[in-house]
């Protein structure tokens, strides 16, 4: 690892890149905030996470949605840092704080629209856009990202497992006390924010790793070397049915360069094996460098 590489940020000093990940945190807590007033919380599409519970409780006793987040995200943050130790950090106490202060000063925005599925859809668009800024800045809002830490911690039940079971709790609830109707625009608001944060987050752009096994190993190095000019590795490997040794080239291009690679391989040896795989994100040199907006 070189030095530009460790203070981050693609060699921005230390404290930029801690003001830069505030901003991404404040912006993006913004973001989810609009989202929030003029999509979701209108038309009460209780999509997962404290936010969703917030609707429910405004339904039942007319509660501001803020109000509810802040007394579910601080106690969940002491909590949290009680029995999983300091590890989250100011940004996710300021992320805790700020959210609901964000969706409290936006509440009187006007509604988007009245149709709950475009609600559904743009909403959850925005708050994935939200979380996945505010991800990036290594930040966190609390709320039931935290309740899904402690549950794991203390159950043994994988992560992913306990933010859906969590998420899933709350859109059933909705469906109790709102309508089945609002619980399944929840999940399409939901599905559509877990898609839009990997998007935020990983960018749209698909590099392809290749996989390539052939007895012209030497020659196709050579071209992808050479003629494509892109660096590539040997993995040792051993035939399954042979138990043979044999070489294997993986090599990443970008999705230019597919065309390109595959051509290459069929001209040096037609009877080559060959493994094209998506890959989402490449850091390093000729792809992506950290933190900074480099690609292929």
């Amino acid at each position: 690892m070189n030095k530009r590489s460790r203070k981050g940020g693609g060699g921005r000093p230390g404290w930029m890149q801690h003001v830069w990940e505030y901003v991404l945190l404040i912006l993006g807590s913004l973001v989810v905030a609009l989202s929030f007033n003029m999509f979701l919380g209108p038309n009460q599409v209780a999509s997962g996470g404290v936010t969703g519970i917030s609707v429910i409780i405004e339904k039942l006793f007319g509660i501001e949605p803020a109000f509810t987040q802040w007394a579910l995200n601080i106690p969940l943050f002491l909590l949290g840092t009680l029995l999983l130790g300091r590890q989250f950090g100011a940004k996710t106490l300021v992320g805790s704080i700020v959210l609901p202060l964000l969706v409290l000063l936006t509440k009187d925005l006007p509604s988007m629209t009245d149709n709950v599925l475009l609600a559904s859809i743009y909403g959850g668009i925005g708050i994935g856009a939200g979380l996945g800024l505010v991800f990036r800045g290594r930040a966190s809002t609390g709320g039931m990202d935290l309740a899904a830490q402690m549950l794991h911690r203390y159950t043994g039940i994988s992560l992913g497992l306990c933010v859906a079971l969590l998420d899933g709790l709350i859109i059933l609830t909705a469906g109790v006390f709102l309508s089945p109707e609002k619980a399944m625009y929840a999940l399409i608001g939901l599905f559509v924010t877990t898609k839009t944060i990997n998007i935020v987050q990983l960018g749209l752009s698909y590099s392809k790793v290749a996989f390539i096994i052939s007895e012209a190993e030497e020659e196709i190095r050579e071209a992808i070397l050479y003629e494509l000019d892109r660096g590539l590795t040997k993995l040792q490997a051993t035939g399954g049915y042979t138990g043979e040794s044999k070489r294997v080239l993986m090599v990443v291009v970008s999705q230019t360069e597919v065309s390109r690679l595959k051509e290459l391989v069929r001209r040096i040896d037609p009877g080559a094996f060959v493994i094209l795989s998506d890959t989402n994100e490449v850091l390093g040199e000729g792809f992506k460098l950290t933190g900074s907006s480099l690609s292929p």
